[in-house]
């Protein structure tokens, strides 16, 4: 059985790692990225070495930064001629009002939520579209399609991320590549770690499930629809409790 590949952006916690302990532990050679945890990302390494049949090579870099995933593919493409599956997973979070946001927090959370996406695919694609066989998983959220008070550029973001899922898919179909999101609802990472018990116990109430998914639940999403049928694309699913 030939080796897989697969590029996971924000590889250093959260869901990115344990989507990439899932895929070493099936045998999956993973690429690691993120932008400035650099010491967590080497831990990852260090569990994929240690605990997995798989194995993995660090790529860091601000994938926001078309020079810099550049830089990254060539690394990339060092390994391997080309990606089996593609994982956009880096994201930042901003809570607060849009009249007291910045331009430059605006640009930031676009060019590390979104245009990293659209990056990274393009570097992703020439390969997979020679061989006509490829995925992309654009790892998004609830509020792409809801919307969050107070959170609107992150919103936006999510948003743009099902439409361009959207529009790639239809784009690379007939080249036989597969292109999905998940839409994330509550999940429990250092990304709601701001949250007060009585915020939390709050929005705990609100999900139907009654609690926050986990970062495996997510990574077994991934896995799974990483092993779904072709002809499955241009979707996005959620993952929420049932909140949506």
């Amino acid at each position: 059985m030939s080796k897989k590949y697969v590029f996971i952006t924000g590889a250093s916690r959260g869901i990115g790692r344990a989507a990439a302990l899932c895929f070493a532990s099936a045998g999956w050679h993973v690429f690691l990225n993120c932008h400035r945890s650099i010491a967590e990302l080497e831990k990852v390494r260090s569990e994929i070495d240690a605990d997995t049949a798989g194995s993995c090579t660090l790529v860091p870099g601000d994938v926001g930064n078309p020079e810099e995933v550049d830089r990254i593919f060539r690394r990339i493409y060092q390994s391997c001629s080309c990606l089996d599956l593609l994982v956009n997973n880096a994201g930042i979070s901003h809570i607060g009002l849009i009249t007291d946001m910045k331009n430059e927090e605006w640009n930031h959370m676009l060019r590390t939520n979104l245009s990293s996406v659209f990056y990274c695919s393009k570097a992703a694609l020439p390969p997979m579209i020679y061989r006509k066989q490829g995925r992309i998983i654009n790892i998004s959220s609830i509020w792409g399609t809801a919307g969050a008070s107070c959170e609107a550029a992150y919103s936006a973001a999510k948003s743009g991320i099902h439409g361009l899922t959207r529009a790639m898919a239809k784009e690379l179909a007939p080249s036989n590549i597969q292109i999905n999101a998940i839409a994330c609802g509550v999940i429990d990472t250092a990304m709601n770690s701001h949250l007060s018990s009585e915020e939390r116990a709050a929005l705990e109430e609100a999900i139907p499930a009654g609690r926050f998914g986990t970062v495996q639940e997510a990574a077994r999403l991934i896995f799974q629809l990483a092993e779904s049928p072709m002809y499955m694309t241009g979707q996005v699913i959620g993952i929420d409790g049932g909140f949506l």
